[in-house]
């Protein structure tokens, strides 16, 4: 890049009737948005202005049409597929999506992710490092939380503090290990100190589980957060109900009312939305999207890198034998995956979670195809030709039913029979996954190769489906999260790919395409990179119109 080598591109806010350009070859400014920087001196997030008040870009001179401008107040009704009695409004405990997009109504981060996964400014202000280990965060003044208090550095320390208590289970501890120190500098300011440097950070501080919570809260029976909704019911496993914070920071958000809650069948969920019991559904079966489309409802197509993975717990048997981890991962076929049970909205993956349009994905790692044939002589050589093995699934794992019929037909091919036991959506997290021998997991989209390695294939990751140790990969995590050269770390990157390929228990066969449906009377819907539901964060942009 020319220039300053502590500079890098940036985007800047442009004045009224002017295009967004990209720049480069300047010295660092203030900017608006986290790009992925060069890592080679100093990074910074820097926010104000249009840009940081989520503005949609490309408008009015640039040549796109004026949007339809949103109408304030009604009540959203939304239901997901999966809900239970663990569902938790601790943003540290967060984990399946109705934990992620209660979380966003009540709580903010101190950035949160735009629509190219970049971090841009929220609680925090700026945050500057000149080396990528010790970093500075300027909280935002006037921002409260709904009771009134004024965030302060001391709730920010509290809050990054807590996901290193292993009493707290936060499903961040993975990250938290990396702060070495996290101290107050005023009011107003924290100084975050890395056990080593992360060029990252200010993206897993996007992450939904370091949304800011109150000092010294420890009851989460409700919400006290300062996002743009405030909790007036939260009954676990039954819905929750959020009204509009008339004082959010950003200011009010359009909607006045949201109730969350749950319906685990995929047919009642989607007759629900076309009898208008519901406004707006996630995890739209694809063989049905066309009839619901035909109804007069919207279906929303967001292309992300999460999937569906077969999991086989290496630490017990079967999945003990790598002969018949081999033989299960050759007895996906992808492209009848996709067509079949995603009618095309998927891409074919190879075992290993970094997607094509990531710029570390491995071009050099040969696709895995499929081959009953040679899986059979994997599973002969593991002395369990004939044999009759259990594999879990749930509707609570995106088509994880499905999938494992089409691997069920294929291992007749093989010479081994495949018991699908098929569990209820209801729990299916707490007991089924990561702990039968096989299984189906669900993994939604990861902003950075960083966060997926560390929270899913690191030794001591908090979600390792497959219980997979490799002291390499470990070690080459730090490496390349220590690295300030590009080229160093898409070479790491590289290996970290063929290594899980070739050694995990983990089967990718499939990048997925998530598909919400609603109604038309529901405006401002978009895809974002992070996940269905706009990333989770629908309340805080959508609206009804009552006269579509």
């Amino acid at each position: 890049m020319a220039g300053d080598p502590r500079s890098f591109r940036h985007a800047v806010v442009p004045a009224a009737g002017r295009c967004l350009l990209p720049l480069s070859g300047l010295a660092p400014v203030k900017v608006a948005a986290f790009p992925a920087p060069d890592r080679r001196g100093a990074l910074r997030l820097l926010g104000a202005g249009a840009l940081a008040a989520g503005l949609p870009l490309g408008l009015g001179a640039c040549g796109f049409a004026t949007p339809p401008k949103p109408v304030k107040g009604g009540r959203l009704r939304v239901a997901t597929p999966a809900s239970s009695t663990a569902d938790t409004i601790d943003p540290a405990r967060q984990t399946v999506v109705t934990d992620y997009c209660r979380c966003h109504m009540f709580y903010d981060g101190l950035t949160r992710l735009d629509a190219h996964s970049r971090a841009e400014p929220a609680l925090a202000e700026a945050i500057d490092s000149s080396d990528a280990r010790i970093w500075t965060v300027k909280l935002r003044p006037g921002v409260r939380f709904h009771d009134g208090k004024p965030l302060t550095a001391d709730d920010v320390v509290y809050s990054i503090r807590r996901h290193k208590d292993p009493a707290i289970g936060s499903k961040a501890a993975a990250f938290a290990g990396q702060f070495a120190d996290v101290r107050a500098m005023g009011s107003d300011a924290v100084r975050i100190t890395l056990t080593g440097p992360n060029a990252d950070l200010p993206v897993i501080l996007g992450l939904p589980q370091f949304q800011i919570v109150r000092a010294g809260t420890t009851d989460f029976a409700t919400a006290n957060g300062t996002g743009a909704f405030r909790c007036v019911e939260f009954q676990p496993g039954v819905r929750s109900v959020a009204a509009r914070n008339e004082d959010y920071w950003r200011g009010p958000v359009h909607l006045g009312e949201v109730e969350l809650f749950s319906i685990a069948d995929d047919s009642a969920r989607v007759n629900a939305l076309l009898s208008g019991d519901v406004d707006l559904i996630n995890s739209v079966n694809p063989r049905i999207s066309r009839h619901i489309r035909k109804a007069g409802f919207g279906v929303l197509e967001t292309k992300t890198g999460g999937y569906t993975d077969l999991v086989i717990r290496l630490d017990r048997a079967p999945g003990n034998n790598p002969d018949f981890v081999a033989g299960m991962k050759l007895l996906m076929d992808r492209p009848a995956m996709r067509d079949a049970v995603f009618r095309g909205y998927a891409t074919i993956a190879n075992d290993q979670p970094i997607p094509p349009t990531n710029p570390y994905f491995a071009t050099d790692l040969p696709q895995r195809a499929f081959d009953p044939e040679r899986a059979a002589y994997h599973f002969r050589k593991a002395g369990m030709a004939g044999a009759t093995i259990p594999l879990v699934s749930s509707t609570a794992a995106e088509k994880s039913d499905d999938l494992g019929v089409v691997m069920q037909q294929a291992a007749r091919r093989a010479g081994i029979t495949l018991d699908l036991r098929r569990a209820p959506a209801d729990g299916y997290w707490t007991n089924s996954w990561m702990k039968v021998p096989m299984g189906f997991g669900n993994v939604n989209p990861r902003p950075t190769a960083d966060i997926i390695f560390t929270q899913f294939f690191s030794s001591d990751g908090p979600w390792n489906e497959s219980a997979w140790h490799d002291a390499r990969f470990d070690r080459l995590l730090l490496e390349a999260r220590g690295s300030t050269d590009e080229g160093v770390r898409r070479a790491i990157y590289g290996e970290m790919q063929h290594r899980i390929h070739d050694g995990s228990g983990v089967g990718i066969p499939l990048f997925l395409s998530l598909l919400d449906a609603h109604s038309p009377k529901v405006k401002g819907l978009r895809p974002m990179p992070s996940g269905g539901l706009m990333g989770y964060d629908f309340a805080s942009h959508v609206w009804l119109d009552e006269k579509a």
